[in-house]
Formats: structure tokens, C-alpha cells, sequence
């Protein structure tokens, strides 16, 4: 008896998403193979989208004219305006909202997070709790440091910011207008507009080295 409910409710499932493919794809939505990607009923479409194999959207979520989805991306409780490009591999929780001619690449992940206009985050980055300006970009590996264990902090960035790769900015904390943040640094503290911040010591090299054996 058990085994016949559940097959009926994955039937039932199937059914459902069927429904919904086919709506998009009346719609215009350019779904690359309809059988891989899994809607939900509230999930908005507008002009011109595209959707790759693999995609998985939770509830709320709104998708602008000429945007993107690229495939195994995972996307709930999201905006995304025009022009945007998502993926492969990007996560997007809730609370997310990507400004016109965005970007948010592989392995990305962000949760309650503004990207705004013709700002990018590329590669392996977890954008949490966070604000960034326009025309900035974010490196690869950067992390927003939001949770002490207890509670969480927001990060700021503002327009025409550049992140270096491997950077964390540990929360609370602002990073303001045309500054730079150089790859490999630890951010406690605001950074000022217009300045290079960098956190490294001094690279030590031993001469004549021999590795033990």
C-alpha cells in the first residue's frame, strides 16, 4: 500500500513539472532539454531566457529578459533582472538579487546578497550577507566572513571595487568606492575609497634547501 502512494506522488510530481516545462516553453522560456530542469508553480519568466540542462529552481524566484541560466545551477527565494548571467554551478538562496547585466559564475554561492549593476562574481566565491556596487569584481575564492557562531554581519562593497582572488573580508565591514583589495588578504577593518589594502607578510625563502628524504 505504502509502495503505490509513493509511486503515485512521483507520478504526480512528474506530471506537475511537465505542466509547468511546457508553459514556459509556450511562454518563449529556451529550455535546452525541458526534462532536466525542475520548476516551481511561482517561478517568472521574462523575454528571451535561457535555461541549460540541469537546472533546478525552488520557490520565488523571477528571471529577466535576456538572461541566462547556465547548467547544475540551484536557484530559490531569488531576482534576477536583465541581461544576467547564472552558472554552471552557481547556488543563489534566498534573498538574492542580481542587477541588470550581472554575473555569477561557477561555484558561486550567495544568500541574502545585492550584485548590482555590471558587477561580477566568477569563480568559487561565497557571497553571504553582503552588499556590492556596481561595475565591481569579485576574484575567485573570495569569501564574506559573516558568522561569529552567533550572529551574522554584513559586507559592503561599492562601486568599481576589485576583490584579488583568495580574499576574506571578515564581517563587519565596508570596502568603499574605487579601491582595491590585493589577492590573499585578510580584511578586518574598512577600507577607504580610492586605496590598495593588503594584508601579507613578507614571502621567506631559504637558500640551498635540501628536503629530507
Amino acid at each position: 500500500m505504502k509502495k503505490n502512494i509513493k509511486l503515485n506522488q512521483v507520478n504526480s510530481y512528474r506530471l506537475k513539472q511537465e505542466v509547468l516545462r511546457n508553459q514556459a516553453l509556450a511562454k518563449g522560456v529556451n529550455l535546452i532539454a525541458p526534462e532536466t530542469v525542475f520548476l516551481s508553480a511561482d517561478t517568472s519568466f521574462g523575454k528571451n531566457v535561457t535555461v541549460e540542462p540541469y537546472v533546478v529552481f525552488g520557490p520565488n524566484v523571477k528571471v529577466g529578459d535576456n538572461s541566462c541560466i547556465k547548467s547544475f545551477s540551484h536557484i530559490e527565494g531569488t531576482k534576477i533582472e536583465k541581461n544576467v548571467l547564472v552558472g554552471p554551478y552557481a547556488r543563489l538562496r534566498k534573498g538574492t538579487v542580481l542587477k541588470n547585466n550581472s554575473k555569477i559564475g561557477n561555484f558561486v554561492e550567495t544568500k541574502k546578497s545585492k550584485i548590482d549593476k555590471n558587477s561580477k562574481v566568477n569563480h568559487l566565491s561565497y557571497i553571504g550577507d553582503a552588499s556590492i556596487g556596481k561595475n565591481s569584481n569579485i576574484g575567485a575564492g573570495t569569501i564574506t566572513c559573516n558568522y561569529d557562531g552567533f550572529k551574522k554581519y554584513k559586507t559592503t562593497i561599492s562601486d568599481n571595487v576589485f576583490i584579488g582572488s583568495n580574499s576574506s573580508l571578515v564581517a563587519p565591514v565596508n570596502v568603499n568606492k574605487d579601491s582595491v583589495v590585493g589577492a590573499g588578504s585578510v580584511i578586518t577593518k574598512n577600507v577607504k575609497k580610492k586605496t590598495l589594502a593588503l594584508t601579507r607578510t613578507a614571502q621567506l625563502e631559504i637558500k640551498n634547501y635540501k628536503r629530507k628524504k
